[in-house]
């Protein structure tokens, strides 16, 4: 019955316009049977997203042991909605019920659930599908880790029952004693890529506002172009640097069965999009397929004579960072030095306490920790067929008079990751765009 997922971004669901295009999107294709949505996104610049403004009505209920004034704002905008619509739901009993809960402990996570909850139940009723609250679905474990293979059996079960459409908030799920657990931000995207495994789909769309992938971050690059087709791990490498069109974890789900990702605009819906595969599925004339990347990283570099010959000296090191409960992002080495590339909100007042233990542990010869830097990915399947695509890298860079600081290129050639200073970040991303895309 089902061959398509539909998944909608917040700004889809912004106001009642918005959700009008989305229900003639869906309509117009009888496939589009599973339909996945997020919380009302802004409607302009200075407007808040649903979600932020549910965590403040958590934390002002924290501080002050009441209800405040966001959570009316909140209800205000929902009746809106509704009321344009002309739909027949019953708002202000659900939100009756949800201020009964948060005033009796109910969990952060299920403060945040609430937009998309709200948001499917008026999807449901305006495209005449059933509602299914995600907490029936999408399970998590006692620990909070997500339970994918319990879930598959779950959803795919209900999924298989269903007479006709059905609408499923993003987002959230539930842990073993029915209490909700939220996914990180984004997380939307990762409830559609499930529910796409469970149903066996032929393809995720997955609607937002935006023409689909784009080579880099147009805020950096003045028009970069758009990326017809990219691969699950070409996906999951831009994603990681800060490319954020699609929650990078949705991949994982899909990959079971192979399952293409369509990025489509809900406000130019007849655009092609970008196809997101598991494998290329043609030969590309391309070398790069995007570039992203991130600031706030730190460098610590340690360097010890005959470091190589030490057994277990990475492992000491790593385990120090371990204990610290410090995430490695990146770790390139020589034969006496190491790099240890690390965010810097993860050092914050430790660089002397992370020095000291470092030190003890393996007695270097020095040490040294610097902050302000940049890591930039330039990933592309095409980068291991052709030659000379690093030193074509490199001399753009140097003609921009950057200076690298750290090089870190991946085993499988799929991508070669820079570190520069912050400063030069901009700058760098627009060289590398300029080379592979202006001169290409």
């Amino acid at each position: 019955m089902f061959t398509k997922v539909v998944k909608f971004g917040g700004t889809s669901m912004a106001n009642a316009e918005n959700i009008r295009k989305v229900a003639d999107i869906v309509l117009s294709d009888p496939s589009r049977r599973i339909v996945v949505v997020s919380a009302p996104g802004k409607r302009y610049k200075a407007d808040e997203k649903i979600t932020d403004m549910l965590y403040q009505v958590f934390h002002d209920l924290h501080l002050s042991g009441a209800i405040g004034k966001v959570f009316y704002q909140i209800e205000a905008r929902y009746k809106e909605i509704i009321a344009e619509l002309g739909l027949n739901v019953d708002i202000e009993r659900e939100f009756k019920k949800i201020k009964s809960a948060l005033e009796h402990n109910k969990s952060k996570d299920y403060a945040a659930s609430r937009g998309e909850y709200l948001a499917g139940v008026i999807m449901a009723a305006v495209l005449d599908f059933d509602f299914i609250d995600a907490s029936e679905l999408i399970k998590f474990r006692e620990d909070g880790t997500f339970d994918a293979e319990y879930t598959n059996d779950v959803a795919k079960a209900r999924l298989e029952k269903a007479k006709k459409g059905v609408v499923v908030p993003g987002f959230y799920g539930a842990m073993p004693d029915g209490g909700i657990r939220t996914f990180s931000r984004g997380g939307s995207d990762i409830t559609g890529s499930i529910l796409s495994r469970a149903a066996n789909v032929m393809l995720y769309e997955n609607w937002t506002d935006v023409d689909g992938f784009l080579t880099c971050d147009p805020k950096i690059v003045e028009n970069p172009r758009l990326i017809d087709e990219l691969t699950y791990r070409e996906l999951r490498e831009l994603s990681y640097m800060g490319a954020a069109v699609l929650h990078p974890d949705s991949i994982f789900p899909v990959r079971y069965n192979d399952i293409p990702i369509n990025i489509k605009n809900t406000f130019n819906p007849s655009y092609k999009g970008t196809m997101i595969v598991a494998r290329q599925s043609h030969k590309s004339a391309r070398t790069v397929t995007g570039i992203a990347g991130k600031k706030g990283f730190s460098n610590i570099f340690v360097e010890k004579s005959m470091m190589n010959n030490e057994l277990g000296f990475v492992r000491k090191i790593l385990s120090v960072l371990e204990n610290m409960n410090i995430s490695v992002e990146h770790m390139p080495s020589g034969i006496d030095t190491l790099s240890v590339i690390v965010e810097s909100t993860a050092l914050q007042d430790r660089v002397s306490q992370v020095k000291e233990a470092i030190s003890a542990a393996v007695n270097p010869d020095h040490i040294e920790i610097t902050n302000d830097l940049a890591l930039i990915a330039t990933v592309g399947h095409g980068m291991a067929k052709r030659k000379g695509t690093a030193s074509r890298l490199f001399a753009a860079l140097s003609k921009a008079d950057i200076n690298i600081k750290m090089i870190d290129q991946g085993s499988s050639e799929l991508n070669i990751i820079i570190g520069v200073e912050t400063a030069d970040f901009e700058k760098a991303i627009n060289a590398i765009y300029k080379e592979f895309y202006v001169h290409n």
